[in-house]
C-alpha cells in the first residue's frame, strides 16, 4: 500500500522526498499545490483532498503548522475522517497538542482507525537526510505497525508513551530551547555592553559547564534527579552571590535581564529558607514543590524546601 503524506512545506516536503528516496510509494496533497511539485517530480501521486489520500492509503502522515490545521485536515470537510478505512493509521508529525490528537483519535476510532502523535525535531536538511528525531505517542502495537516507515525518516525514533506523549515531549523540548536562547541573549548582551566581543563570549560559554553539556549529562541526572544536594559541588550560597553580581552589572549598564532576575529571586528565597549550603541544583527541586510533581528517582528521599 502507498503511504499518504499531507502538508509538504519545508519540513514535510523534505520528509516526503526522503520517503521517496527510500523506495516508498507516496500519495500527497497540500492546500498549496505548488509545494508538492518536487515530490510529484520524484514520483509521488497527487490527491485532491485529505479524504482522497486516506481512501488510497492505510497509513497517512501529516506535517502541518499547528493544531488548527491538524483539526481541519483530520476532521474538517474533505478531511481524513471522510476517507479513513478500518485498520488505517494516521500519524501526525506536526507540533501540536496532546488534547488535539486525542480528539482526532476518538473520532477515528469510531471508524476503526487510530491516530498517533509523532512530532519531529530537526531542520529541513535533517528531514531530507533522514536524521530527524521522532517522538511517538500511542499504543505500543500501533507504534510497531508504523515503525518501518518512520524509521526510514529517523535515526532516533522514541516511543515516549501513551497517545499525546509525543506532543508533550516536543513542547518540553521546544520550551527548553527557546527559553535557553532567551537567557543566552540576556547574558551575552551584558558581556557585550561591558566591552567583550560576542564571539569571545561564545567561546567562553563553550568552554564552561553549560557548553560542555554537563547540565543535561551530569547535573540533572546525577544531582537533581538524585536529590544529591549535599555535599555540594557548587553551593547555592555562592550561586546566589554570582547571580546578584550579574544582575547588578546589568543594572549598572542599563541592560534588562528579566529571566536572570527571576532566577536570582529563586536563589534568594532558598537561601532565606536555609539552603545556602546545598548544591545549586536545588533550584530544580524548588519547581517540584511549585508544580506539585515528582522530578526525582523513586528510590531517593524527598526534600523539604
Amino acid at each position: 500500500m502507498p503511504v499518504g503524506f499531507i502538508g509538504l512545506g519545508k519540513m514535510g516536503g523534505n520528509m516526503a522526498l526522503r520517503l521517496l528516496d527510500q523506495g516508498h510509494e507516496l500519495v500527497v496533497t497540500d492546500i498549496d499545490q505548488t509545494l508538492v511539485k518536487p515530490a510529484l517530480d520524484a514520483g509521488a501521486t497527487w490527491a485532491g483532498s485529505p479524504a482522497e489520500v486516506a481512501a488510497l492509503c492505510s497509513l497517512v502522515l501529516s506535517s502541518l503548522p499547528g493544531p488548527a490545521q491538524v483539526e481541519a485536515v483530520a476532521l474538517g470537510p474533505g478531511g481524513i475522517i471522510e476517507g479513513i478505512e478500518p485498520g488505517s493509521v494516521y500519524v501526525d508529525l506536526s507540533t501540536s497538542t496532546p488534547t488535539q490528537i486525542r480528539k482526532v483519535n476518538e473520532a477515528f476510532a469510531a471508524k476503526g482507525g487510530v491516530a498517533l502523535d509523532a512530532p519531529v525535531s530537526g531542520n529541513p536538511q535533517h528531514c531530507r537526510e533522514g536524521s530527524i528525531a521522532i517522538w511517538i505517542g500511542g499504543e505500543a502495537a500501533d507504534v510497531e505497525r508504523v515503525r518501518p516507515v518512520l524509521a526510514d525518516m529517523s535515526r532516533e525514533l522514541t516511543h515516549v508513551g501513551p497517545l499525546g506523549s509525543g506532543s508533550v515531549a516536543k513542547l518540553v523540548n521546544n520550551a527548553v530551547g527557546l527559553a535557553t536562547f532567551k537567557l543566552l541573549g540576556e547574558a551575552i548582551s551584558v558581556g557585550v555592553k561591558a566591552g567583550i566581543d560576542h564571539q569571545t563570549l561564545l567561546s567562553i560559554l563553550q568552554q564552561g559547564a553549560f557548553g560542555r553539556g554537563l547540565y543535561l549529562t551530569m547535573m540533572v541526572p546525577s544531582v537533581a534527579f538524585r536529590h544529591a544536594f549535599e555535599p555540594a559541588g557548587f553551593t547555592l550560597g555562592l550561586a546566589r552571590k554570582d547571580l546578584s553580581l550579574a544582575t547588578a552589572l546589568g543594572r549598572e549598564l542599563n541592560v534588562p535581564l528579566p529571566v536572570l532576575n527571576l532566577v536570582e529571586q529563586d536563589a534568594v528565597e532558598l537561601v532565606q529558607r536555609g539552603h545556602a549550603a546545598k548544591d545549586t541544583a536545588v533550584l530544580f527541586s524548588l519547581q517540584e514543590g511549585r508544580a506539585g510533581v515528582a522530578m526525582h528517582d523513586s528510590d531517593v528521599e524527598e526534600v523539604e524546601l
